[in-house]
């Protein structure tokens, strides 16, 4: 077994100890193959038919995983009413320690993350599935569904681009879209981050989005030239 298969293993193994998914991806920085050591937060996000039924059954599992003011105060009622009323319909318990890997993990009702994947209700999520991730559970075709999502971020960002741009720049730009409006860019986040995040998931990025971009040269709509880095010179036609 490779290094990729046995990494691949490692993260469905966290799975046996929370109550089933039907949806499960990874994403982050554990998608590189240079951040694998222990110090690395490995990011979950779990979607679940009924949350406050699955919260209700990890409770019993890991109630050391919750924050202790939730448990004591109103349990899982109490976790799911705050994800949905509160938040975006994701509830995150971070600073997971297993299996000496600490995580972090996000529970979604699945109604949610199809609705925001097709209709961008929140953007939370949809815009975590335009960059690369891991898919490890998939009971209902997310991929698939995703499409749809990942077409609109293509539409999305090239009119946002000027009529000539690099492939780099067009995958910086759909990276981007959903940190529009997040204060975080502007004071807490490493304003390089998007370079970064594209620079070193590209060819994540190029699997992604090439069936698209091919699409779109096929119709005329777009036209690819060869650079000297091997980057595609792209035109809006």
């Amino acid at each position: 077994m490779d290094n990729k298969d046995t990494a691949h293993s490692h993260l469905l193994s966290f799975l046996n100890a929370i109550p089933p998914v039907d949806f499960c991806c990874v994403y982050g920085s554990t998608l590189h193959s240079t951040d694998s050591g222990k110090s690395t937060m490995v990011d979950y996000i779990l979607g679940v038919s009924d949350p406050l039924q699955w919260h209700s059954e990890n409770l019993k599992m890991n109630a050391d995983h919750y924050a202790s003011w939730m448990v004591l105060l109103g349990g899982a009622k109490l976790i799911t009413n705050v994800a949905d009323k509160l938040g975006v319909g994701v509830h995150f318990n971070p600073y997971v320690t297993w299996n000496n890997k600490m995580l972090k993990y996000g529970v979604v009702r699945m109604h949610d993350l199809i609705q925001d994947i097709l209709n961008w209700e929140s953007f939370y999520l949809s815009g975590r599935l335009q960059k690369p991730v891991n898919m490890l559970v998939d009971n209902l075709d997310i991929e698939t569904i995703n499409s749809v999502n990942l077409r609109a971020a293509v539409s999305a960002a090239l009119l946002l681009l000027p009529p000539k741009f690099t492939e780099e720049d067009l995958y910086a730009k759909i990276c981007s879209l959903s940190y529009m409006g997040d204060v975080r860019m502007l004071f807490a986040e490493d304003r390089s981050k998007v370079k970064k995040i594209v620079q070193g998931q590209f060819d994540l990025f190029q699997s992604m989005y090439k069936p698209f971009l091919e699409e779109y040269e096929g119709k005329d709509f777009l036209r690819f030239s060869s650079s000297k880095n091997q980057l595609a010179n792209i035109s809006q036609v």
